[in-house]
């Protein structure tokens, strides 16, 4: 009996353990990263292109994996089509014309992979870039923050006039369902536009909960990975990998959720000027929005936000490494059992934010965990951060402060590049409830 005893203890200590491990950042009893995932995209060869997608697409289509498809210009689908892609299908971006695939309002796409077999969209390049070609947008009839429609016209440097009525999102149907994105990969979009802007890997705009997005990776983006402007979406398994810009960026009203997702950047890849994991905004100009509607709001639960800096002090000191998240005013967030590693601070607040009651509870961090940061919560351009830091600090929140080394950090970064493994190793970290000192001082 107390043989018996033992083992059934030792085994609950043991999924106890197994479960302790993944508390905090992404989580899975298994490293969901494995097969579908692709690090060295610029090492992938694929097939010569046997099928062309131009102009509009306006019956349902069926993009096969025995074909390559080249996606030149700007292409639409419309008049309530749906696209259906199978698992394995290779689209492959013209970087002449800087192809774009758009899903129109009302349209759909229905781009079902599997882990051992996901659907790419990449360049045609042989030597490939950030910005080779456009990017994927999907446009629905969810609610947005903005009067009337919005429009994503600017997007399209040559468009026929007849596209215009093509390019607009928004509605009242919050449960809207544009389709299915499940294990599929985009790789080096984000060409240029006018104005100095970028295309996004992936914009989904007035997009509605009932569609999926689950298991995408977006990959040397030249412009933001993901952002989501309005609607109410669940995003679920996201990787961005060395994103130019944002890697997840809500603005415009979103009601939506992130979860179990991962963004890793790198000093040497983003853009310095304002670039960071997730920002969080409900206007670019108040002008633009009706303040009868929401403001943006945001769940993100077990997120890992990581830099893969070589030399983090160096690389602060260079003015490399920025914040990993940025809130901007009259916007929600509240993030949980999360794992920041690696910033210059972990968190800003956009310096028109007030610090009270009203807006410390608009903003929540609880169960985080913040490791290797150069300082942890702030208001945008103030160096005094005692109340913040007093706030968060609360043990009530539950949020750990850290200088773990990285290997120490994750299960699996350092010998397996090719298939890393982000999982929080918490078994092995040395951590503690009280407000780390800066990096730059050690």
């Amino acid at each position: 009996m107390k043989s018996f005893t033992q083992i059934v203890f030792i085994f609950l200590f043991a999924i106890t353990s197994v479960f302790a491990q993944q508390e905090k950042g992404i989580i899975g009893t298994n490293n969901w990263l494995l097969n579908w995932t692709e690090f060295q995209p610029g090492n992938e060869d694929y097939d010569e292109p046997t099928q062309i997608l131009t102009g509009n697409i306006v019956e349902d289509l069926k993009l096969e994996k025995r074909h390559v498809y080249l996606l030149v210009g700007n292409v639409f689908v419309t008049n309530n089509a749906v696209l259906t892609i199978e698992p394995g299908t290779v689209i492959i971006g013209d970087y002449q014309s800087k192809g774009s695939l758009t899903i129109s309002r009302g349209s759909g796409i229905i781009a079902n992979g599997s882990e051992t077999d996901p659907i790419i969209f990449t360049s045609n390049r042989s030597v490939k870039r950030a910005g080779d070609w456009g990017g994927l947008i999907i446009l629905g009839d969810a609610p947005t923050n903005r009067f009337g429609n919005g429009s994503v016209a600017s997007f399209y440097d040559q468009t026929d006039p007849s596209n215009y009525a093509n390019t607009n999102f928004g509605g009242d149907n919050a449960n809207s369902n544009s389709g299915k994105l499940k294990y599929v990969r985009i790789e080096y979009a984000g060409k240029r536009i006018k104005g100095g802007d970028y295309f996004n890997g992936l914009l989904l705009a007035g997009v509605g909960r009932e569609t999926l997005l689950e298991n995408v990776m977006v990959s040397y983006c030249a412009g933001n990975s993901f952002e989501i402007w309005g609607g109410n979406i669940n995003l679920n398994k996201a990787v961005s990998y060395k994103a130019n810009n944002n890697d997840f960026k809500f603005n415009f009203g979103s009601q939506s959720a992130i979860s179990n997702s991962l963004a890793l950047r790198s000093p040497y890849v983003s853009n310095s000027s304002g670039a960071r994991c997730i920002q969080i905004a409900s206007y670019d100009k108040k002008e633009e929005v009706d303040f009868t509607k929401k403001m943006t709001s945001v769940s993100a639960t077990n997120l890992t936000f990581f830099n893969t800096s070589d030399n983090i002090k160096e690389d602060i000191k260079m003015g490399l490494v920025r914040e990993a998240v940025y809130v901007r005013e009259n916007a929600s967030l509240d993030m949980t059992k999360s794992v920041i590693s690696g910033f210059n601070p972990a968190v800003i607040f956009e310096e028109k934010i007030v610090v009270n009651q009203e807006n410390l509870e608009r903003i929540k961090f609880s169960n985080m965990y913040f490791n290797n940061c150069n300082g942890n919560i702030f208001v945008e351009n103030n160096t005094n951060n005692e109340d913040l830091e007093n706030w968060y600090g609360n043990h009530a929140f539950f949020n750990v402060y850290s200088k773990s080394h990285n290997a120490e950090t994750f299960i699996d970064i350092a010998n397996n590049s090719k298939r890393p493994d982000y999982r929080l190793r918490i078994n092995k970290i040395i951590a503690s409830n009280e407000v780390d000192s800066d990096l730059k001082d050690n």
